[in-house]
């Protein structure tokens, strides 16, 4: 597999994004509508966290367990370091909006503001995946490589619907300039990855980048919360997050079928 058509299955991986994003323009849905989708999000983005810590845990486990630790400090500092940043950043981030926002009054929502959120925790995990996919089809592994791209195509087409939740729970319905804005930021990091896998392969980069992506995706998780608890329907919250979750794992499987 050359270098474009790996690029190309990097592009497919990263493109279905914008097959949940649709769902963002919903016209006022209800607030049972509203609150599921919150609460589908939080379901998707719990079995991300799991998913991207435990990738970046991995490394740090085979240091403990084997022979050679030569690297292990260096691993803990990045996985310690990068999920601090990763929660810490975003914090700092929407500090600043809300400030900006009292002081101008440019009308931006918290809706807007955590849909972003959102796109760039998911854009920084997207990054990590695209290495995967780069590294397998530059070292031959090309069934892998193939599975890698059908997986994540069909696990960043719920990742578009935990994008746009937020603004349905605030009941903004946004342009689609702006959706296409917020799939570029969550999708297209995969293509990059891509690029960044096939020329360049680093165990201490997948750690930065999941560990900082799972520290973005906490902070998203706790605002969806609260979010979907002041509606007081514990029972759709539930309902919603188990789909979420139940989701999450079953595209995951696809990838697990191909032995990543």
């Amino acid at each position: 597999m050359n270098f474009a058509t790996t690029l190309a299955l990097g592009a497919v991986a990263g493109g279905t994004i914008v097959l949940g994003l649709p769902v963002g323009r919903l016209k006022a849905p209800a607030q049972a509508i509203r609150v599921l989708l919150s609460a589908g999000a939080v379901g998707v983005l719990v079995f991300l966290i799991w998913d991207v810590l435990s990738a970046a845990w991995a490394p740090i486990d085979e240091q403990l367990t084997g022979s050679s630790s030569s690297s292990l400090v260096l691993y803990s500092v990045l996985f310690v370091g990068g999920i601090s940043a990763g929660l810490l950043s975003v914090v700092a981030y929407e500090r600043f909006l809300s400030r900006r926002r009292t002081a101008a009054a440019d009308g931006v929502t918290s809706g807007r503001s955590l849909a972003m959120l959102v796109a760039v925790g998911i854009g920084v995990h997207n990054f990590a995946e695209g290495l995967a996919i780069g590294q397998s089809a530059r070292a031959g592994a090309l069934g892998l490589a193939a599975v890698l791209v059908v997986g994540f195509a069909l696990h960043n087409a719920t990742e578009g619907f935990g994008i746009v939740a937020p603004l349905a729970a605030d009941d903004v319905r946004p342009s689609w300039r702006y959706l296409l804005l917020l799939g570029l930021i969550g999708g297209l990091p995969t293509f990059l990855g891509t690029a960044v896998g096939w020329t360049y392969s680093s165990p201490a980069l997948s750690i930065l980048f999941l560990s900082i992506a799972a520290g973005s995706i906490l902070y998203v998780i706790i605002q969806l919360l609260g979010i979907a608890a002041r509606a007081r329907r514990s029972d759709l919250v539930a309902y919603g997050a188990l789909a979420g979750l139940f989701a999450g794992f079953a595209t995951d499987a696809v990838v697990t079928l191909g032995g990543a």
